[in-house]
């Protein structure tokens, strides 16, 4: 059973920092693009961060560059989303997305792509 599960979310003030990790287990996949995309009550789910399958291209919305940082280490099938200076509007349910080709650009990743999600995990900034 293929599975991505999150961890790191939380409460914490504007200014602080969180770190999120993704476990995947059931496959590899050092051969995909994944990402963090985000959600916000009444908001649609909008990507945050991507990394390709070799870790050397990464994507990010503009609302976090510079403040963000996607990582991955494939040899522990893992992810990772830096948070730095965390705003309010940061606030969301992040989740963990692997696509679902194989050997894709991280620019290309979108919600359709996308063929693993994890359950998500609840971050929240207060002001």
């Amino acid at each position: 059973q293929v599975q991505l599960e999150e961890s790191g979310g939380g409460l914490v003030q504007a200014g602080d920092s969180l770190r999120l990790s993704c476990a995947a287990s059931g496959r590899t996949f050092s051969h995909n693009a994944m990402g963090w995309f985000r959600q916000a009550p009444g908001k649609e789910r909008e990507l945050v961060a991507a990394i390709d399958s070799t870790g050397a291209g990464t994507t990010y919305v503009d609302s976090v560059k510079g403040r963000f940082t996607i990582s991955r280490n494939n040899a522990k099938n893992m992810i990772y989303l830096q948070m730095n200076s965390l705003k309010p509007e940061d606030t969301a349910v992040y989740y963990c997305a692997a696509d679902g080709r194989l050997f894709r650009n991280s620019a290309t990743l979108t919600s359709a792509a996308v063929g693993y999600w994890g359950q998500g995990t609840q971050v929240t900034v207060s002001s």
